[in-house]
Order: C-alpha cells, then structure tokens, then sequence
C-alpha cells in the first residue's frame, strides 16, 4: 500500500451544542467557545447538523450559526461536522455555503454525510432506507453547483464558489465511505466512536478506523493531498478527580444513547471501563497526552479535531479544556500555533497547519 506523507496537522475544536442550557444560550456559548478556541491558536472549528432532538444535538441549522460566528472571528476556518445531505436541497445548500464563505473570507469547510437519526427523515418526506441514494445524488448536484455547471434551464451558481470543491469532507463509518471519499479526492471524517462488530466486540477503534484510511489512500487519485480528520473525545482538566468526576457524569448520561445506536455497554468496571468502551480521552495534560499517543491511526491523519462529548462538563471546564488542550497537550503531539502575524496553513484551505515534530 502506497501512502501520500503527513507532514503536518491542523488543530480543531468540535461542537454538537450540547450545553445545558436553552437553545438560545447553547448557541452564545458555542460561539465563545470557538472564539476562545481561535485565541488560542486552534486552526478549525466545527458544529454538527441535528433535526428535532435536543439531546442528541442543540442545531439544526449550522450555517445559520457559521454565518453568526464568522462575524466574531478573523482567523479559524469553521466546518459543518456534518450537514446531512440526504435531508437537504442541493441547490440550496450551494447557495448558502457560497455566500457563507464569501461573508467568512473564504474561511468555509463544508462536512457532508449521509447521517441522521432515521425518524427525522419522515419530516422531510424521505426514506431513511434511501439515504445512500439520496446522499450520492445530492452530492453530485453540489459540487455541480459549485463547479458552475448547469442547474437547470441555464441557471449557474451565484455568487460562484469553485473554491469550494476543495474544502468538501466525507463523513463515514465503512470501508466503502472511504474508497468514496478517496476517489474523490475529498477529505475523510472520522468519528469519535464506533459501535463494535457483534462478533468481534473487543476490537479497538482504531483497528475499526484503519481499513477505512488504508481504503482512502488505496483510492485516491494521483498526486492528490490527503485530507484525514479524526475527531477524538478529549476532556482535560487539572486534576484527574476533577476530570473523572464530570466523566462519569456525562458517561451515565450517555450510557441509554450508546446502547440505541448498537454500542455494547459494559455491565461493570465502573468508570474506566466506560472510558475506555467509548473512546475517552480524559484527565489532566498528561493522561491525555499519554492517552491519544496510543492512537495509531493519529499518525496518518492531517486533521486532529476535539471534543467534549459525551462528558459534557459544564462551560467553563469546557473552555479550560481548551486552553489545556492548545498550551499543553497539542504541543506535545507536534502542533506548533500559528506566528505571531497570524499566518499559517490554517489560513489556506485544505493544507494542514500542525506540524509534527521527529
């Protein structure tokens, strides 16, 4: 197998606007955590799309909050992580990401999966059992859109936004999400968690997460950059009762949610067996650190993007973390900031700004 080197990485905060709080107040405090996250350096931030469920996640419309962030930043690119395609117009969805990355400075990054919960789709009038087909279908008519193809009846995208088809990224839990996005030359979103196989329930996640790398880079196209995110479950504190505490809070919370979407739970072992089913990253600088460097699959991604859930600790341990995680932990997995002038490769679309250290 043939790989494209990594030679560098960018540093990104994720959110599913989770805060408990009304929908109001999760949306400011979102806000300010992305801004605290682009004063201390982070190159991304990204928010997720959900429909009708204030548990799974605070935000059905992420451009609409994108749009609202990028007035009270300068630096950070913001992505959608991810906009559900399938529940979407195409054209629509081209027309407002090109006036977003024009409002933003070209600061954009569009995620796009075929996700959902399936009961959301009945509002839409469509068939979760469609999603693949709707997915491919929509994607199509996007990138169409924003190559400035014909839309119909010799109507072209305004304003126009080919600088987009470069900041397109695939959210996927399979092997074959992988070749797509691979063949596509776009960028692969890997998740926080996977449900474990039933016949083989003690895989880790990151022998769930390499055939899908190994298919992304079998299959994209010569020459091509490789775009790799690995959203990881990173809360840090600055003791490691204190981050505990709030873990096995948000765990136990989120224990009903895992066994729906088909995680095993484990019956016992207490807190650190919940750590460890679900893919935590937890405790002070150092168990963090210590923690992520037994990752395997960090090695080959361009995007090390964090977040909270599923601790959910309240927001100021939330905008601790931040900070513990830009000053201390980032550095030591080779993530240099971007200079004093404010220039890196965050600024310029898809190049990684974090740069490894041998």
């Amino acid at each position: 197998m043939t790989e494209h080197p990594v030679t560098g990485r960018r540093l990104g905060f994720f959110t599913r606007l989770l805060d408990d709080a009304p929908p109001a107040e999760r949306y400011r405090l979102a806000a300010e955590q992305i801004a605290h996250a682009e004063r201390h350096g982070f190159d991304t931030a990204w928010v997720a799309q959900h429909h009708f469920s204030a548990t799974e996640g605070g935000l059905p419309a992420p451009l609409v909050l994108l749009a609202h962030v990028a007035a009270k930043t300068s630096r950070i690119r913001l992505g959608t992580g991810i906009i559900t395609l399938p529940l979407e117009h195409p054209v629509r969805v081209a027309e407002d990401t090109a006036v977003l990355d024009q409002l933003s400075g070209g600061r954009l990054e569009v995620g796009v999966g075929s996700g959902g919960t399936p009961s959301s789709f009945a509002a839409f009038g469509r068939e979760s059992a469609e999603r693949a087909a709707l997915y491919a279908e929509h994607l199509a008519v996007l990138v169409n859109a924003w190559s400035g193809g014909d839309l119909g009846g010799g109507n072209r995208l305004y304003p126009a936004a080919p600088r987009l088809l470069g900041a397109v990224w695939e959210a996927t839990f399979s092997v074959g999400g992988g070749e797509r996005a691979g063949r596509a030359g776009n960028g692969l979103m890997l998740s926080r968690t996977q449900p474990r196989p039933k016949d083989a329930p003690g895989l880790t996640l990151a022998e769930i997460q390499r055939p899908i790398v190994d298919a992304y880079y079998e299959h994209l196209p010569a020459g091509a950059a490789p775009r790799i995110m690995a959203s990881r479950t990173a809360f840090v504190a600055d003791t490691r009762e204190e981050a505990l505490r709030y873990a096995e809070t948000g765990l136990a919370r989120a224990v009903r949610h895992f066994e729906l979407s088909g995680f095993p739970v484990p019956a016992d072992g207490g807190i650190e067996r919940l750590i460890a089913a679900f893919d935590v990253h937890v405790g002070t600088p150092d168990d963090v650190i210590a923690s992520l460097r037994a990752d395997p699959t960090l090695d080959r991604v361009t995007d090390l993007v964090f977040q909270v859930h599923s601790v959910d600790p309240p927001h100021p341990r939330i905008l601790r973390s931040i900070e513990l995680l830009a000053t201390e932990v980032a550095p030591a997995l080779g993530w240099a900031p971007p200079s004093p002038d404010g220039l890196s490769a965050a600024n310029t679309s898809p190049s990684p700004s974090l740069h490894r250290r041998n």
